[in-house]
């Protein structure tokens, strides 16, 4: 347990000193964010402001999880350290997306096919990895069966355990890309779904199987899931220091594309791949609203259901404010993670 609270302690130390830093070395550069001219005009005033600051979030988080190691004596774990893959290839992703856009000069970097196709790449290797490598029980950090709170008997076999796995990285990740559109949004929702894989790594550590008999669990790796989970709630919790509205920064999808991979990655090897619905509620509820005005649009001959998605934007419009959104929409995340929460103890108490 204390390598928990040391790895959240320091992970939020090292990205809230260091983030100003990177902010100095960014504006120095000219690494600025663009402004979409479609996009709402109360963002204008945002132009320049540094981005890819998920890279120093990152870093803390993962540097933060090392150092709790190496107090502690225990060694990383597979799972981690697959966990740990996704997160960086996909954040090389988001960091080659970001980093076109600042010497081209626009809003938009790769290309949506180039982008999806590393994110697909990185996700099949995962999926493919995590299923091997099993421990002294037989337990392999990704299962080959479906589960919700737990393994369910729903086998899907090798393939299709790849193609699960890239479908919830892609659904993740461009979930949290989109949700990072107004200051601090993103960042503040990721915070609370990161705890909640918290608790529900350390309470599966304390029912797994090799101690419990009754309703056990059989997660491989859970407490370490929980350590590599409070990271990287502690990090994004020192980057909203300086990402919250006015934003002094960025995390661009250098950072949002590694947190919502991350978010997949930790509720694949916990056994909880269905529950990051409801965990990740506000993700899921920003992505249907792109998906619903994309395909309302195209069937309606050019109608919209809301004036602009992602969802953010469209009450924008109707006038909100934006810190007044943000705050709104954390009361919304909140309450979904609380959900998903109480679905897995429900599960654990009926059962």
């Amino acid at each position: 347990m204390r390598g928990i609270l040391i790895a959240g302690a320091l992970a939020f130390l090292l990205s809230f000193f260091l983030t100003p830093l990177f902010i100095k070395f960014l504006a120095r550069r000219g690494y600025g964010q663009q402004i979409r001219d479609d996009g709402p005009k109360t963002h204008h005033v945002k132009r320049g402001t540094p981005t890819m600051g998920g890279a120093i979030l990152i870093f803390a988080a993962l540097s933060a999880y090392s150092i709790s190691h190496l107090a502690t004596g225990v060694p990383v774990t597979t799972s981690a350290l697959l966990v740990i893959g996704l997160i960086v290839g996909l954040a090389a992703v988001g960091f080659l997306d970001d980093w076109l856009k600042v010497v081209k000069q626009r809003s938009l970097g790769l290309r949506a096919r180039e982008k999806l196709f590393g994110q697909a790449l990185v996700a099949g290797l995962f999926g493919y990895f995590a299923t091997k490598f099993p421990d002294e029980v037989g337990n392999t950090p990704l299962s080959l069966y479906l589960s919700t709170v737990r393994d369910t008997t729903i086998k899907l076999g090798l393939v299709l355990v790849i193609l699960w796995a890239i479908l919830l990285v892609l659904g993740t990740s461009n979930g949290v890309n989109l949700t990072d559109g107004l200051d601090g949004l993103a960042t503040g929702a990721a915070i609370m779904s990161f705890l909640a894989f918290v608790l529900i790594g350390v309470w599966k550590f304390g029912q797994r199987c090799e101690i419990a008999v009754n309703n056990c669990y059989n997660a491989r790796d859970p407490l370490d899931m929980a350590v590599l989970a409070a990271a990287l709630a502690g990090a994004c919790a020192g980057f909203l220091w300086w990402n919250a509205s006015p934003a002094r920064i960025f995390m661009g999808d250098t950072g949002s594309l590694a947190l919502g991979g991350a978010l997949a990655g930790l509720a694949m090897t916990l056994r909880t791949e269905l529950l990051l619905i409801p965990i990740g509620g506000l993700f899921v509820i920003i992505t249907l609203s792109v998906i619903i005005q994309t395909t309302y649009f195209k069937i309606s001959g050019g109608k919209r259901v809301f004036k602009m998605a992602p969802l953010q934007h469209h009450f924008e419009l109707l006038g909100w404010g934006e810190v007044t959104i943000v705050i709104r929409f954390w009361i919304i995340a909140g309450l979904c993670v609380a959900a998903g929460l109480g679905l897995f103890y429900a599960q654990w108490v009926v059962a």
